[in-house]
């Protein structure tokens, strides 16, 4: 890299715009949507799309409610070609949706374009040449007038072609290519030439294209907001921008060009497109339903369209890909699970969203909260009773989620993987003994003042009879086990729930006891029954004291 790059890059001039009021706008309604997929997208792949692909990545286009769709470039090959006629021959066009096909502005590939498109209903010819300066002088060695000719000539050739067919419902999209890196006042003239040329008064969509994107989104957006303001009183014009993400800016120049006035915005799903790719649709539809306004877009089952779209790219969604990635909606750390453990406890049905580090609830796209919360070496006591909470129904006092806690990270230094709920779930039962703490019988009496009660139980492998009496049946275990393993025993808290309901059901105790002198140890209980399951808590911690006393030493 240089030491100085200005001796090799220039920065992109400001536009001069000192009244510019995009600042101040707010996207109150969804733009105008048009999926370039099959075209722009399709033109990007390693490996183009077949014709059963193309079909899938359509219908798909079409559940999700675009009604803009620019389905391919007729005149590159016979492939393209056939794939229109196919899709209008056998009327698998919606009547509520508008084809769109591409052309450079070429004599012989207009005529090409425009044969493809005989019999719809509804279609979008896009036109398209350069007008920034490198273009025109180094690639295509034109003058600016001869640009405008091109486009007059190119424009006024689609208008006496698409005459011709009047069933057709046409209307003409003008891109100047590289737009974002041209003079606006040579931007400006090719757009009036093109509506001159289709005839004043008629629809036509003027597609401003950041090609390369070159500037910071503000720019860009002093860009559109320039043009806008030239097209405001001519209710036949839409202004339309096709950002690409050169800079890793797309979603934001998008963006900004909305609040400066553009009505209509083209890109790809997930942001497919050459080179860094092109505008991410999915990105910029989800950014405006977590402000509140309706997309028209459907997004709520997001994982088949994932899926669907790296079926038909060959392609695969990075995981941290905003709304759509694997772990988009997973916290590792720690602070940030409990955070999220908190916030959910609190919420009710019908509360605004408000949940730390979630900007979206993941249900409304068909995600459920089970990947919320993941497991590995940077988790805390929060995320662990999160997932026990709402995968399995256990809800862990404090101080019983920072003693698994423990357990937990002593399992992560081991094996230096992430866990899984059903790795903790299996954790947790094997650190509390739930398979070798048999279920006892009991024989419980009221008398006057507490309780009797005695039991048959399993310890160490063995038969055990214990008897004992008090205040209640809990109190009386605790006696008796004290008793007949002459051990002192203390409940310092006790706490259980029912998981499940009806027949069904299961009740879980969480003791915490303290035994002899050993530290404060838990144990948990799972039965039908809550005195078996307290019984059963019981026989847990007496269980874990020897671990206990080993972790301490």
């Amino acid at each position: 890299m240089l030491q100085n790059p200005a001796t090799k890059y220039r920065p992109t001039a400001p536009v001069r715009l000192a009244d510019r009021t995009w600042p101040d706008a707010v996207i109150k309604k969804a733009p105008i949507w048009l999926s370039t997929d099959l075209r722009d997208g399709n033109q990007a792949l390693i490996e183009p799309m077949d014709l059963q692909r193309k079909l899938r990545m359509f219908d798909l286009l079409v559940r999700i409610g675009f009604k803009e769709i620019e389905v391919g470039f007729p005149a590159a090959s016979q492939v393209e070609f056939d794939f229109v006629r196919k899709l209008i021959d056998e009327g698998r066009i919606p009547d509520d949706v508008t084809i769109q096909v591409m052309t450079p502005a070429r004599e012989e590939l207009i005529a090409r374009t425009i044969e493809s498109l005989h019999g719809a209903r509804k279609a979008i010819v896009h036109v398209y040449n350069a007008v920034a300066p490198v273009w025109r002088d180094v690639v295509f060695g034109m003058s600016v007038p001869q640009v405008m000719a091109l486009i007059e000539r190119s424009v006024g050739q689609i208008k006496r072609l698409t005459d011709a067919q009047p069933e057709t419902d046409w209307a003409l999209q003008y891109s100047p290519e590289v737009f974002c890196m041209a003079e606006l006042e040579v931007s400006l003239q090719a757009c009036e030439t093109a509506i001159a040329a289709w005839g004043s008064g008629r629809p036509i969509i003027l597609n401003l294209p950041t090609t390369v994107e070159n500037s910071t989104p503000n720019v860009f957006a002093d860009q559109i907001e320039w043009m806008c303001r030239r097209f405001a009183d001519r209710p036949h014009v839409v202004v339309s921008v096709h950002p690409h993400n050169d800079r890793g800016t797309g979603t934001a120049s998008a963006e900004l060009a909305l609040m400066a006035g553009a009505a209509r915005v083209e890109g790809c799903l997930f942001g497919n497109g050459e080179r860094t790719g092109n505008l991410d649709l999915v990105n910029v539809a989800l950014n405006l339903y977590v402000q509140g306004v309706s997309p028209n877009l459907d997004f709520s089952d997001i994982d088949v369209i994932r899926a669907e779209v790296e079926h038909c790219n060959q392609l695969p969604v990075h995981p941290r890909h905003p709304y759509a990635g694997d772990l988009v909606y997973t916290s590792f750390s720690g602070s940030h699970q409990d955070a999220i453990k908190k916030a959910f406890a609190e919420r009710r049905d019908g509360d605004v969203w408000a949940i730390p580090y979630l900007p979206i609830d993941p249900k409304d796209l068909g995600r459920s909260y089970e990947a919320v919360i993941r497991v590995n070496s940077q988790s805390g006591k929060g995320g662990i009773a999160y997932l026990l909470e709402s995968e399995y129904g256990l809800q862990l006092p404090r101080r019983l989620q920072i003693e698994f806690s423990r357990a937990v990270q002593r399992e992560m230094d081991a094996s230096g993987k992430e866990l899984t709920a059903g790795d903790l779930w299996r954790l947790f039962q094997r650190e509390y003994r739930f398979q070798s703490v048999a279920a006892p019988t009991y024989r419980m009496q009221e008398q006057e003042g507490g309780f009797s009660l005695q039991a048959s139980l399993q310890w160490q492998g063995g038969p055990m009879e214990v008897e004992g009496e008090g205040t209640g049946p809990i109190d009386a275990f605790v006696q008796a086990i004290s008793s007949a393993l002459d051990r002192r025993v203390r409940v310092l808290d006790y706490s259980e729930h029912a998981i499940g309901e009806g027949a069904g059901a299961k009740a879980v105790a969480y003791m915490e006891m303290r035994i002899d002198d050993c530290r404060t140890v838990y144990g948990v209980g799972m039965d039908a029954n809550i005195v078996s399951a307290s019984i059963r808590a019981i026989l847990s911690g007496l269980q874990r004291v020897p671990q206990m006393q080993a972790a301490v030493a």
